[in-house]
């Protein structure tokens, strides 16, 4: 096959995707090998992608509000691999083949922007974050400086400066990261690096025990950072939490004392707002009061409750946050702007994260460019190369719009309560609390447990309930649910509203197939 430009090829799609083969005219040879020309045949490259671009619009964005497809098509984890042909060969295969692998991996993902996937805290289909992960896919950009990615630098920023805004702060800083958990490390770091500037270059030898302190109900990845960061998983205090999972303040400061008086070092505490599993918004106020009598980094992991900061009638929840340090939010949950659109926010504009984690690499960050080296923000990331997780958020808050963005966490929570009562009236529901954000926890009773009184033998029987209808759910694909026990509480479901796609509709199905599935045990 020849690889001039007026080559004749074949453009369907069954054009095999091996490397081309050059003119041997005037051929240029190293080791053996032709370095005349392209050897890749970009007219079968290009079908291949607008066939499969086809098939995505088709399976995946044209179906996600079809309520009649199912979430999930189930197969166990041996069957499955038989069935997707994972195996790579030496030769490659045609594109006709990979246009069915690609069919393959669609019919047995779980439809995450199904109207009744309801089984994390992200959901949904945002069209305008969609579009932008396909641009940035396309654009394959590494945002760390502003000679390879101008735009999406800039992006970050603004997008930065805008969240901030809504924190409460009149400046900062920022990062965006993979991940809640990883803007949870670099905001433990940060804090120790505030404490103890010469860690950075000295290491941990001769520092007295670093101690910090989160709520009971705190995200697992606070663990994994005092882990991963050398501080010690026996060094993070958890401090007890009220009947609705919320920080007692009083409880901190008692903590903080003993701490203190034996010998530790206190350096940072890490609060809430929005726990996983209950939803709860530790007391900021009271709790930086804490923090501010004792000297001590007071961070608030929001990730998941940061975005009732975009409702004027929700941000209550959150009252107090502008006088943390610094905050983890991530706008791919609640706004939807597509996994993973994490942020650090930091109130300090002294550089604390350049000075934290630069490591001046000369290749990358010359400061004798032509243009403003200050654009080239990538030294205050552990990453080297970082996706532009920020322009998912940036084209959504464009085409939405603040005003929209509040309209979606409004009607999500509004459809929350809408489930509550549902739930009330109810017979064999019943609720764990009463939810302040969109984290709705009800044990589903059956007809055979309804008369037996809450000993010890009705508990037992009821935590196999929640773990026996989510396989029938799953296997059926009618919906998907979460389900855990939590601190003492026998297994229950945990059913969150995010997607604006989820009608009232949806929430009486969902109540009705739970009784359906479940009603025979």
């Amino acid at each position: 096959m020849s690889s001039h430009p007026d080559r004749e090829c074949p453009l369907d799609g069954d054009m095999h995707p091996q490397e081309m083969i050059p003119s041997k005219k005037s051929a240029v040879l190293v080791d053996g090998v032709v370095l005349n020309g392209p050897t890749t045949d970009a007219r079968a490259g290009e079908k291949f992608v607008e066939e499969a671009c086809k098939l995505i619009m088709e399976e995946v964005v044209l179906k996600s509000t079809d309520v009649n497809e199912k979430v999930c098509e189930w197969r166990p984890p041996e069957q499955l691999k038989q069935l997707l042909d994972l195996e790579m060969r030496d030769m490659g295969e045609p594109h006709h083949r990979l246009l069915e692998l690609c069919q393959d991996v669609i019919r047995y993902s779980v439809k995450t922007n199904h109207p009744r996937f309801f089984n994390q805290l992200y959901a949904g289909l945002d069209y305008y974050s969609l579009v932008a992960r396909f641009m940035t896919e396309a654009l394959n950009p590494s945002v760390y400086t502003y000679e390879v990615s101008p735009v999406f630098l800039l992006v970050e920023e603004a997008v930065l400066k805008k969240m901030i805004e809504f924190v409460g702060w009149k400046e900062g800083d920022g990062i965006f990261n993979p991940g809640g958990s990883v803007s949870n490390m670099y905001a433990m770091n940060l804090a120790r690096y505030k404490y103890c500037p010469d860690i950075k270059e000295k290491g941990l030898s001769g520092l007295p025990r670093l101690i910090l302190f989160t709520s009971a109900e705190c995200h697992y990845s606070m663990k994994k950072a005092a882990s991963f960061l050398g501080i010690g998983t026996e060094n993070v205090c958890f401090v007890e939490t009220d009947g609705r999972g919320k920080m007692i303040p009083a409880e901190l400061e008692r903590q903080i004392w003993q701490a203190s008086k034996e010998g530790a070092a206190p350096f940072l505490v890490c609060a809430t707002s929005g726990t996983t599993v209950l939803g709860a918004f530790d007391p900021l106020d009271e709790i930086a009061d804490i923090c501010e009598r004792h000297g001590l980094w007071l961070h608030v992991d929001a990730s998941w409750g940061g975005s009732a900061l975009m409702s004027r009638k929700y941000r209550r929840l959150l009252q107090g946050i502008h006088r943390a340090d610094s905050v983890a939010w991530n706008p791919h949950k609640m706004l939807m702007a597509g996994i993973q659109c994490s942020a650090l926010l930091v109130k300090d504009k002294s550089d604390l994260l350049k000075k934290c984690y630069s490591a001046k690499a000369s290749y990358l960050f010359q400061q004798d460019k032509f243009y403003d080296v200050s654009y080239d923000t990538g030294d205050k990331s552990i990453q080297c190369s970082r996706r532009p997780d920020a322009f998912k958020f940036w084209m959504t808050w464009k085409a939405l719009g603040t005003l929209g963005l509040e309209e979606r966490v409004n009607r999500a929570l509004a459809l929350s309560r809408y489930l509550v009562e549902e739930i009330k009236k109810r017979e064999g529901f019943k609720l764990l609390l009463e939810p302040e954000y969109a984290n709705i926890c009800f044990w589903y009773i059956p007809p055979s447990l309804r008369e037996m009184e809450e000993g010890p033998e009705f508990w037992a029987k009821l935590n196999l309930v929640a773990p026996t209808i989510k396989e029938r759910m799953m296997k059926k694909g009618s919906l998907m649910l979460g389900y855990q026990p939590h601190r003492g509480k026998v297994n229950f479901f945990r059913q969150v509203v995010i997607s604006p796609q989820v009608s009232r509709e949806d929430m009486d199905f969902l109540l009705d197939e739970i009784d359906l599935l479940g009603r025979d045990m």
